[in-house]
């Protein structure tokens, strides 16, 4: 469904006291997604996995290689393809306060890509706004709420219905759960979980918590200095990998002990970390 051939990006950073610095962002990358599939990409700051996600969503243009959604170029100028493409590639970001515009209702928040997207009437898309909040574990009361009057918990599942609302077949998870405390991190992972399961949904989950991946995603790949120095098929088996960074990544995360909270029924895996 997706494929990414041979991409590379490269920014110029220029210093106070130095000429024009080029740095490669994404160098020589080639990955595949399939459909119903969550591939983990992860990487130090800096990896340039996050460049990578903007490759995705067409917000950042490849020096070089390809990318393609459905066999469509994601860098097409043609009206028609870039309307589907961007109906069908969702994302959900980090930081869900600067997602979303805070003087709207979360009712119209949920509306925008409806609107550019699904032929509905008001009443029809007002009863489908309901039903996306109760999809995200949300009431229909909140369609009528402000974002800072819900949680950042909260707010993040607003900007999952929005996400989903126009039924893509590939949402982008950017650091989709890092802003959040650990038990609503667990929360959100369910849901997506339970919504891929229902809607079979792809997903792009950017991150550099490998105890979310093991969750969490089906497949990883592991980014260092903008190239793909690691990939695992099975999730299950990351704990062996061998790659300095994959090694850093496994080594920095918390330890499971009595801090983390048990796993809610959806996201059990059966091997641990170690």
């Amino acid at each position: 469904m997706l494929m990414i051939q041979h991409v590379s990006k490269c920014y110029e950073q220029r210093g106070w006291f130095r000429l024009k610095e080029r740095i490669q962002a994404v160098s020589d990358v080639t990955l595949t997604l399939r459909p119903g599939i969550c591939l983990a990409v992860v990487g130090e700051s800096g990896s340039g996995k996050t460049t990578l996600g903007k490759l995705i969503l067409g917000i950042e243009q490849p020096d070089c290689g390809t990318i393609l959604f459905n066999n469509i170029n994601v860098c097409t100028t043609v009206k028609e393809s870039k309307k589907f493409l961007q109906k069908n590639i969702q994302v959900v970001f980090q930081d869900c306060q600067n997602a979303v515009n805070p003087n709207m209702k979360i009712k119209d928040i949920i509306a925008e890509p409806m609107e550019l997207h699904l032929s509905l009437s008001k009443s029809e898309r007002l009863k489908k706004i309901e039903q996306l909040l109760q999809q995200v574990g949300l009431v229909s009361s909140d369609a009528y709420k402000y974002p800072h009057q819900l949680s950042g918990g909260q707010l993040q599942r607003v900007t999952i219905a929005r996400a989903i609302a126009t039924e893509p077949k590939l949402i982008v998870l950017d650091e989709s759960i890092n802003s959040l405390d650990v038990l609503v991190q667990v929360s959100i992972l369910k849901l997506l979980k339970q919504l891929q399961r229902a809607k079979g949904f792809s997903y792009f989950f950017i991150t550099h918590d490998l105890h979310a991946v093991k969750l969490f995603a089906d497949e990883v790949a592991v980014m260092d200095k903008g190239e793909i120095v690691e990939y695992v098929s099975d999730v299950t088996q990351i704990c062996n990998m061998t790659h300095p960074v994959s090694r850093r990544l496994l080594a920095a995360r918390l330890p499971i002990s009595s801090k983390r909270p048990p796993q809610p029924h959806g996201l059990e895996r059966e091997e641990h970390v170690s």
